[in-house]
Order: structure tokens, then sequence, then C-alpha cells
């Protein structure tokens, strides 16, 4: 105990001074031995703590985050004084050949006669004189070197704060400067838990738990999430003969959150509190009058400063992108998931890694999708461009091969790049003529990764309006420019005249839905993942929530949050009605599974599915999810299958369940029962999972295990669990739909009775097939994967190639 506490030492600074802590921290202190009081104090500030540890993770430590600052301050100096040189230092009339230049004091020979950089450029003292004459450009001058000093002076104190963060790392977590970027998050979260109860960092809580962790990184993260997802924020705009726009840009997520959180007359009182005003009910009037004129003069102040923010963003953007729309026009067609789109497709404690990967992994599925829709009209008219325009430039290009003076000819090289621009963006529009048309496979596959869709767009994926309201969800890189530069001057009527009406209800919203938890403070209550307060019925929590409509989180986001979390934290212990839920969605899926082909027969066919989904690099678990997505489409194909008693129609959801189903019964039996709320030891699986006998199934398939030998331990684990909440999004999405169908029932598809809990069958850990039954299944929505080569669709025309590729297959295995 001695020894420990001599290692902490160093950590007795890492309180924040301007606040303190949670209700009852500040007096409260660790026991130690009275010669070494002096040596410890308790972490005053964890939201900070925590934050920056995650944060000192993600950006790979001490070196990267303090090169990362210092050209960042660089970069902004270097804009300030580059743009000042252009517009004062600069004779323009020199440079473009407009006003003659004397050379007779330096040579007679007629080369001498051209205009250099340096004719153009004016000495020192002049350009000094040019600047002190404007007296508009010294203010603005001025006003951002105190700018630049404020981003040092911070810059130098996040620094010596994150050089305690790495003693920290070092000294109490044992994780060396070298070996940070091979650990993961989830290996720095499991040693701050276990150093918690050898030292109480938190000292109202013995033990922290992973969520404990999360609220205090994502406090104000989840109720923006929250407000996303309940429709609260005014983000949404009817516009005349465009329609229903999304306007969400970095500068108006600033400002709310200015508005909410931190900034002076935020709701809340410091970083984990709201102030006790806001919690009564009986002076929401008055305090909704009092955020209303908030509002506007935050407003009114962004409306005056936008000349000047403007003027940086249209700066920042030319520096930023001009060089690369010139190497690269088609950079600007390329697509990004927008800020709208990371707000409303975010599980509730989902960390910004979590998010970023999950959104990669549906990038390239969400690319082909948008891709799949084109118009006949803009097609023909682009390749008509394409030729004019490219019959144009071969010209061009063949003189200046011909005779290099021609580039000398005045607007040449502009008229050779604008050309190859308008060939570039003529060429996005002209579709692959080896696409294949098949956007409800695609659709699914994007659900497989994004997780969240409306309901609406189960069927619709072939028509153009589900396919604009992706787009805001996974909009151009140039909208996303264009958005931008016009925050700063749509933002101030966006606070003045929609978000000011919304006063009442944002003011409610906060009362309603802000718990206080012990040691942690407040948070947004949705962010407890409590399926009783804020579940939805239709999305298997029915008979087990409480929750009104104005209550329910909407698109189940409750649901997949806390699957998504438990699966991504295995060794976290759910509260009792969240385990119910986890333990009742488990026996749904066993149920479904009895009705649908084994999980081995669905793997087995991972060969075919990989020549139809085109991805030869994809990993095990990519491959185990294509299975699952098209294995409904070769099941209603009337190929010969295996297994006659599963030749009917398969539904996806039915296809997942299985493969669910079988990883479970191949599990620990300790973990199943950790959660349903049973006794047992914490094992080192996930819910769902066996890693070994699913990638041995995965093998078995046709498919060799490379990927173990060079891939992390647990970065492999990582990927089977992205792979299985995928399987769990789409099986739940699917059950969510025949529900709605159905229409209400006494006991409907996926309503669970709390008060049955029955154990989970188990299973041979040796056979993925133990659970098979011949009864009827249900029939759902047939889902599946995606064709893109011309080849493949000639297969599928032709059952018996395929059925000879199946049996092929069969006999290398």
């Amino acid at each position: 105990m001695m020894a420990n506490l001599e290692q902490y030492r160093e950590y007795q600074r890492l309180e924040d001074f301007e606040e303190d802590s949670p209700p009852g921290e500040e007096d409260l202190l660790v026991h130690v031995p009275e010669g070494l009081k002096d040596s410890w104090h308790h972490i005053k500030n964890l939201d900070n703590f925590f934050t920056k540890i995650y944060h000192f993770h993600q950006k790979n430590g001490f070196s990267c985050m303090l090169l990362s600052d210092f050209f960042e301050l660089v970069q902004f100096l270097f804009v300030v004084t580059f743009t000042t040189f252009l517009f004062h230092c600069v004779e323009y009339d020199v440079l473009f050949a407009n006003k003659a230049v004397n050379h007779t004091h330096s040579s007679t020979s007629p080369e001498r006669n051209k205009v250099t950089l340096t004719d153009a450029i004016l000495p020192a003292p002049q350009c000094a004189l040019r600047i002190q004459e404007n007296s508009w450009i010294i203010f603005l001058l001025v006003m951002a070197a105190i700018f630049w000093l404020y981003r040092l002076i911070k810059m130098i104190c996040n620094l010596l704060s994150y050089w305690e963060i790495r003693n920290f790392y070092i000294r109490a977590l044992k994780i060396p400067s070298v070996e940070l970027r091979n650990c993961t998050w989830q290996e720095v979260q499991g040693r701050l838990i276990s150093l918690q109860r050898e030292q109480q960092m938190c000292v109202h809580k013995k033990e922290l738990t992973e969520l404990d962790i999360y609220h205090r990184i994502l406090r104000f993260k989840n109720y923006m999430v929250a407000m996303v997802n309940k429709s609260l924020l005014p983000i949404r705009f009817q516009l005349p003969l465009v329609g229903e726009v999304i306007f969400l840009t970095q500068g108006l997520k600033y400002n709310l959150e200015l508005l909410f959180f931190w900034g002076p007359g935020s709701l809340f009182q410091n970083k984990w509190n709201l102030q006790p005003k806001y919690k009564r009910a009986g002076n929401r009037l008055e305090l909704a009058q009092q955020l209303s004129r908030t509002i506007l003069l935050l407003g009114l102040a962004n409306l005056l400063l936008c000349p000047f923010i403007l003027v940086w963003q249209i700066l920042y953007a030319f520096f930023s992108y001009t060089e690369i729309i010139k190497r690269e026009p088609g950079s600007l067609g390329a697509r990004r998931w927008s800020l709208y789109g990371r707000l409303y497709l975010r599980h509730f404690n989902e960390l910004n890694h979590e998010l970023q990967t999950r959104l990669s992994r549906g990038y390239k599925p969400a690319s082909k999708y948008m891709n799949s829709f084109t118009s006949p009209l803009l097609t023909i008219i682009a390749k008509n461009v394409g030729f004019f325009s490219g019959s144009i430039l071969a010209v061009l290009i063949c003189l200046t091969v011909y005779d290099e003076d021609v580039l000398t000819v005045q607007h040449i090289l502009t008229a050779i790049t604008i050309l190859g621009v308008v060939i570039t963006v003529a060429r996005s529009f002209i579709p692959d003529e080896h696409m294949a048309w098949c956007p409800e496979q695609l659709l699914q596959c994007v659900l497989a990764h994004i997780h969240y869709m409306p309901d609406h767009w189960q069927g619709n994926a072939h028509k153009s309006e589900t396919r604009d309201e992706m787009a805001q969800l996974f909009q151009y890189k140039a909208v996303f420019i264009l958005e931008e530069l016009l925050s700063p001057i749509i933002t101030p009527f966006i606070l003045i005249f929609s978000l000011r009406h919304k006063s009442l209800e944002i003011i409610d919203f906060f009362r309603n839905f802000s718990v206080e938890v012990v040691g942690v403070g407040d948070i947004c209550s949705f962010a407890q993942m409590d399926i009783r307060k804020h579940g939805n019925p239709q999305w298997l929590s029915e008979g087990q929530t409480e929750a009104s409509v104005y209550q329910q989180a909407e698109n189940g986001k409750t649901e997949l949050s806390l699957m998504h979390f438990a699966i991504t934290n295995p060794h976290w212990q759910p509260p009792l009605d969240s385990s119910a839920f986890i333990g009742h969605l488990k026996e749904k899926v066993q149920q479904d599974a009895a009705i649908a082909p084994p999980a081995q027969q669905i793997l087995s066919e991972a060969p075919l599915c990989s020549s139809l989904l085109s991805n030869e690099s994809a990993t095990v678990p990519d491959t185990l999810l294509a299975s699952v997505l098209v294995h409904p489409i070769l099941s209603a194909s009337g190929l010969p299958r295996r297994d006659w008693r599963f030749s009917q129609p398969t539904s996806t959801a039915s296809a997942a369940a299985s493969v669910l189903a079988s990883i479970s019964t191949s599990q620990n039996p300790a973990r199943a029962r950790s959660h349903i709320g049973l006794p047992g030891t914490c094992a080192e699986s996930p819910m769902y999972r066996s890693d070994r006998t699913v990638f041995q199934e995965s093998s078995m398939s046709g498919y060799s295990t490379q990927h173990q030998s060079i891939c992390h331990p647990n970065l492999l684990v990582s990927e089977f669990a992205s792979a299985e909440m995928s399987l769990h999004a789409i099986y739940m999405h699917e059950v969510h739909q025949q529900q709605q169908h159905q229409g209400p029932s006494p006991h409907p598809s996926g309503t669970w009775r709390p008060q049955t809990m029955p154990q989970q069958p188990q299973a041979d850990p040796a056979s993925s097939s133990g659970l098979r039954a011949a009864t009827a299944g249900y029939r759902g929505l047939r889902l599946g994967g995606w064709e893109e080569e011309e080849e493949q669709e000639q297969q599928l025309r032709n059952p018996v190639q395929v059925a000879s590729l199946s049996q092929a297959s069969d006999s290398s295995s």
C-alpha cells in the first residue's frame, strides 16, 4: 500500500482548479497513512480527467498532441500573415504585366525583360507603410494577435496537463509511450477500473464501471444525441422549390453547446450539474423567457461577428481545398457523413472512435447505394459535355506538345485547367455500365453498419425520396463546404427566429430528462439506457417499458444503444431491467433460430457470397455478415439446397438469428448467466460470441485464417463485436417491421413477459448446428446482399452453374 501511494505523488495536481466536484465529493478524501496525506488528493474533475485520458489515447500520445497543437497555431499565423501579404505587399499590375518594369540598370539581355516574382513584391518598408495607412487592417491584425495569444496560453496549459496524463499512463496504468498505439481503449479502460479498486480516484464510489467512464466523457454529447433523436433542435426547414433540408454545421453546433452546456448563462452551472432552478417546474415559463433572451443576445452577437467569421471561413476553405480541387476535381463529388448524420446515427454512450469505425465500415456500401441512382437525362448531357470538352482539351494538349510556346498564350493554362475540371465533373454523372440495380440489398448492407434507418425506407429503397433522405446523412463534400461557408450568415437567423421559439420545450427537456447519478452528477436520462423508462414497445420491449410516447426514444435508440454498449463492453453488468431485456432478446433469437436453417449451412455459403459481394479482401467477420445478408437471396432463388427441409425462402432475420444462436450456444455458460441477472463469473468473450468457434466455422467455409495471425487479438475481438452488433441491428429492425405489419396482438412477436427468464439451451461447442427444427417459419421482408459484376448476374440466371460452384466448395471443405 505504501509503495503504491508513492507512485501517485505525481498525480496530485490533476484536479481542475476552476470548479468543485459533484455534490459530496469536495469534502471526501482518500484514507491514507498519516505521513502520506499531503501526497495524494482525490481527482476533483473526473470529467476532464477521463476526457483527457481518452483524448491522449486517441491522439497517440504527448508528442503527436504537441506537434498537432503547435502546427495549428502556426497554421493560424500563416493564414493571417500570408493574407495580409497578398493584399498589401504585392503589386498585381506588375505581376500581370499591365505595368512596365525598368530593367536597364541590371542587364541588356532580352531575357532579363521577363517579369519575375521579386519584381511584383514590394520592399518591406513600402509594404509596412501600406499596412500602417489602413486602420481597418490594423484593427483586424490586433484582434488576430489577441486570439492567437489566447490560443497559445491555452495550448501551454493543456500541454502541462497532458504531461501529467503522460506520467499517469506510464506510472499508474503501466503503459509506456511507445506501447500506447498498440493498446486499445478497452485495455486502457480496464486498467482504469482496476486502479479504482486500489486507489479511489472517484471517492464517491468504491467500484468504477464502464458506464461511469462513458457518462463523464459523453455527458454533453448524450444530450445532443437525445435532442436530435426527439427532433427538438430546429434544424429541419422547408424551402420553396427545394423541399426539406437539414442544416447543422460546426458553427451552429458550437453555438448550441455554448448555450446549453458551458457558455456564460448556460443551463449547467458547472461541467456536471444542471442549475437547480431548471430542475423545478414552478418557474418554467420565467426560465423559458430568460433562455429566449439569452438566445436573442447570442444570435445578435453572431450577426455582429458574421463578417469576420465569414472572411475567416472563406480564407480557410481557400487555402485548404484549392490545391485538392486543382489536383483531384472529383474530390468534391466524394461523400462524407454529415454532422447531422453523426448525431442521428450515434448510439447513446458511443465514443468518437467507436462511431467513426462503424461509419467507416458503412462508407463503401453507402457510396454504392447513392451511386446506384442515376438520371438518364443528366447522363446524356454529361456524356455530350464530356465529349465536347475532351475534344477541345485534346487539341490544346496536341498544340502544346508540338510547340511549348503555346503555353505562353494568355489564359491557355486556365482553359486547360477548366476543361479538365469540367470533364471530371461530367464523368461523375455517368454511371458505371457494369453496375447492377439492387437498392434494397445495398440499403440493407448499409443498415448492417449504421444500425438506424427510418421505417418508411423499408421496401422503398428504390425511390428518390429515400435517396434524398439518405443524402441528408451522407452528403457530398461540396455540400459540406458550402454549408460551412454559409453558416456564419444563416446561424444567427436560426438562433433568433427558430431556436427562440423552442425555449419552453428546451427547458422542459432538460428538466424531464436529467437525472442525478451518485458520484457522476447530472446526466441525460436516455444515456442510462433504461428500458423501463425509455424503451419503445415497438422495438421488442413491449411488456417491459412504462414509458409514454414523450418518454420513448425514437427509432429503437434505447434498445439498440443497450445492445451496442453490452457488446462493446462485455464485462459491464447491466441493471436488472436491462438484463431482463437482453435475456429475453436472446430467448427470441433462440426461438427464431429453431425454425431457420442451421448456422453451419449459412456459413458454408460464404465463398459464394464473397463472389456476390466482390470483396476479396474482406475479413472473416465481414464474410460472416455477408453470409447472413446473401442467404435469403440464395434460398429464394430456387437453387438446390444442402438440406431439403430448409429449402423454403428464409428471411434475413431468421438467418441472423441462426448465427447468433449458434454463437450463443458455443460460448461460456457463465457469461450467459451474467447477462440475465444470474450469478456467474465474467468470461472473456462478449455476450453472443465465441471467437474461436465462429472463426473456425468461417474457416471451414473456405476461408483461410491468415487474418488471425496478422491481427492484434483485441482488434480481432473488436471486429467480431462489430459483426455481432450488425447482426443484432438487422434482426431487430426486421422483427420491428414485422410487428408493425402485424399490428397489436395479445402476444406479438418480440413481446416479452418479465416473469419468465428461461435458461439458454446448451449445445456441443464443437457443433454450430445444434438448433434445428422442421416447423414452418414466419415470413419476413426479403433482404440480402448486392451484385456488382455482370457475370454474377449471369450466374443467378444459370442455377446449374451456381449449384456446381456450391458443390465444388463442398468438396474443397
